[in-house]
């Protein structure tokens, strides 16, 4: 059993992902078929699709087990097993949503979802490394596994609520709904732009190398490899290779990392200015023809179950097992590290939409809002939190 085995177990479902994205494209626009009575029917492509998933979520389950045989424990100990992993969590939750709802429009959409984060992943060191002494705990599996599978059971909400703004926004008219909208997918843009950027650089083989003061006030190197614009607390630049940040960052902020999310943000720019100049239209005008047949009401059903789901799966790995496992390891169970409080804020905004829905009706429109500002507060966690501010929980954020 070897590493090596593991990738392709990986490789092949990215690969059975872009097959179901494909055939779910083609569902989409596809032609219906009669049957010997003469009835139209749906296409059969959706179907293929569904198979695709299926199978792929198959050879990804394979590559966690194999990478667990290897390793010796659950795969999920930093950003690239993580985020692995929360992809796979993803395409579980849309097989079983899909097996209820068959629902090809949300195959279009979560698909391409599950590709990004493996994608996302991939940039990030995939060695496997020995467990640092934090992690050596059984309740590594139990917490972060089952934080992922609530995650991704929520991903299935996001996609659904962002294919029923896309559905029902008026982009004819101008409107505050239409610019959050088309940040949204200017965000989802970023991530296909962090990839990019990354292994552009990897390629060129970029390394600038700094001497800096950390958070414990202690001298210590930083390694980047993209341009520094943000560079670290009262470093210099001791490498012969980069150059000279435009500007240095407090010691709670790891530099490196902001300089990476920057650096997104700004090719993210340029694909989706280059989006707008090819098609003369916003994102969402142009996904919009797509998704015209679409029943509002059944995204919107769909999205309230993934929550229903989710949530309670989410609550129990983010923060029962999570505070178990702080007392044990640190003899607490709460402490306000940034981690813990987003955890907390995301807990506290599904709880909230649960009551909107149940208690105040907060159906359609509204609900769709909320469960694409969820998954907001869910990416911003793990990206921004996790890479970004120092804190107990940076262990996971190496790239």
């Amino acid at each position: 059993m070897t590493a090596a085995l593991s990738s392709n177990f990986l490789l092949v479902a990215f690969f059975l992902y872009l097959a179901a994205t494909i055939f779910y494209a083609v569902s989409i626009t596809g032609k219906k078929w009669r049957n010997k009575e003469g009835e139209m029917k749906g296409n059969r492509w959706g179907t293929f699709g569904y198979y695709s998933a299926i199978i792929a979520l198959l050879f990804a389950l394979g590559y966690f087990i194999t990478r667990w045989m290897v390793a010796g424990f659950a795969p999920v100990s930093n950003m690239f097993e993580y985020l692995t992993f929360f992809g796979i969590c993803i395409g579980l939750a849309f097989v079983i949503i899909n097996a209820i709802y068959r629902s090809n429009i949300l195959g279009l959409f979560t698909m391409p979802t599950v590709m990004l984060m493996i994608a996302y992943a991939s940039v990030f060191p995939s060695e496997v490394a020995p467990l640092i002494p934090a992690l050596q705990s059984n309740w590594l599996a139990l917490h972060v596994t089952t934080v992922a599978l609530g995650q991704g059971i929520l991903a299935v909400s996001f996609a659904s609520g962002l294919v029923y703004l896309i559905r029902t926004i008026d982009y004819s008219i101008q409107s505050w709904k239409t610019f959050w909208l088309e940040f949204i997918l200017y965000s989802v843009i970023t991530v296909v732009g962090f990839i990019l950027i990354t292994y552009t650089f990897q390629a060129m083989n970029y390394e600038a190398k700094f001497n800096y003061v950390n958070e414990n006030d202690v001298e210590a190197t930083m390694e980047y490899h993209l341009p520094p614009i943000v560079g670290p607390h009262e470093g210099q630049l001791i490498s012969e290779t980069g150059n000279q940040p435009l500007v240095n960052m407090p010691a709670w902020i790891k530099s490196d990392q902001l300089n990476t999310v920057i650096w997104s943000f700004l090719v993210g720019l340029v694909l989706y200015l280059l989006l707008y100049l090819v098609f003369r239209k916003p994102v969402g005008a142009i996904l919009q023809p797509i998704v015209k047949r679409v029943s509002p009401q059944l995204v919107d059903e769909i999205s309230y179950r993934a929550i229903a789901i989710g949530f309670p799966v989410f609550t129990l790995g983010g923060l029962i097992f999570a505070m178990i496992w702080a007392q044990i390891a640190w003899t607490r169970f709460w402490g306000w590290d940034p981690k813990e409080v987003w955890t907390l804020i995301t807990f506290l905004f599904y709880a909230a939409y649960l009551h909107l829905r149940l208690s105040k009706g907060w159906h359609g429109e509204r609900s769709a809002w909320l469960c694409v500002i969820g998954f907001a507060i869910i990416m911003f966690n793990l990206v921004f939190v996790n890479l970004v501010i120092a804190g107990l929980h940076s262990y996971a954020g190496g790239m």
